[in-house]
């Protein structure tokens, strides 16, 4: 049978897969924008109004995690476990399907999903709240992560969904790393400075963290050294290639 080629309707086919997910579509879209705006209403009250718009912006770099997070660890996760357990990429490849092809095309799906995610929080949190405007290199510099982090994420996510095939383990490990990440990395109201020693660390080897704790302070110009962030990420990606890697023995094993 002749192999199918990626194509537009691949991708679109697994968009239409992403927004039929009503967690990936509320915590991946609205629960970022709801954050941002609901930290921006308590911190008025506690911080200097010379310090309002720096904890504001810190908030807004802090909160767009969130949406890689979501979009990525929990939603492709969720949806390609569910796939597994009804043998759908099996049905496929006997369609000329080639597991490479629907892989590519799922990645960029979610790359698109998640690009217009960013897009429509950063024009609310733009529009709502007084947001320091960055210096181009840090603008970048934030995309870039972001989109690295997404990959990684994407990683993550395929190697979880592959060792365990159903959806009930895999979306709880899923949704236990998610809050981890986001209590370890400061989304949810304690900065990573203020966890107990033990976290401290831990919170350290991800890369979450660096964003949430200092891009801040290069935001607007300035020097940084991006080594201890170059570092987290390598190894928070070489910890997911690993476990994609024992997903494909495991599997390999399995058909054995």
């Amino acid at each position: 049978m002749k192999k199918k080629q990626l194509n537009w309707r691949l991708v679109q086919y697994e968009l239409r897969n992403i927004t039929g997910n009503i967690f990936v579509i509320f915590f991946g879209v609205f629960f970022p924008i709801m954050m941002s705006i609901l930290f921006s209403f308590v911190f008025k009250k506690q911080v200097p109004e010379e310090m309002y718009p720096k904890t504001i912006t810190a908030i807004f770099i802090t909160m767009s995690m969130i949406i890689p997070m979501a979009v990525l660890l929990i939603g492709y996760a969720a949806n390609y476990s569910q796939e597994l357990e009804k043998d759908i990429p099996l049905r496929l490849s006997l369609f000329g399907f080639r597991e490479k092809t629907m892989l590519t095309a799922k990645m960029i799906a979610y790359l698109i999903f998640t690009t217009l995610a960013f897009v429509l929080y950063m024009v609310t949190d733009v529009l709502m709240l007084d947001i320091q405007i960055p210096k181009f290199s840090s603008a970048i510099c934030l995309i870039v992560s972001l989109y690295a982090l997404s990959v990684v994420l994407f990683v993550l996510s395929h190697g979880l969904a592959s060792i365990f095939r159903k959806f009930g383990p895999t979306y709880a490990v899923s949704m236990l790393l998610y809050f981890g990440f986001m209590i370890l990395c400061g989304m949810m109201g304690v900065t990573v400075d203020q966890l107990p020693k033990v976290l401290n660390v831990i919170a350290k080897v991800l890369p979450m963290s660096y964003i949430s704790s200092d891009f801040i302070d290069f935001w607007q110009g300035g020097d940084y050294n991006f080594a201890p962030f170059i570092q987290s990420f390598l190894f928070f990606g070489a910890i997911s290639f690993i476990i994609l890697i024992l997903s494909i023995k495991k599997n390999q094993r399995v058909i054995k």
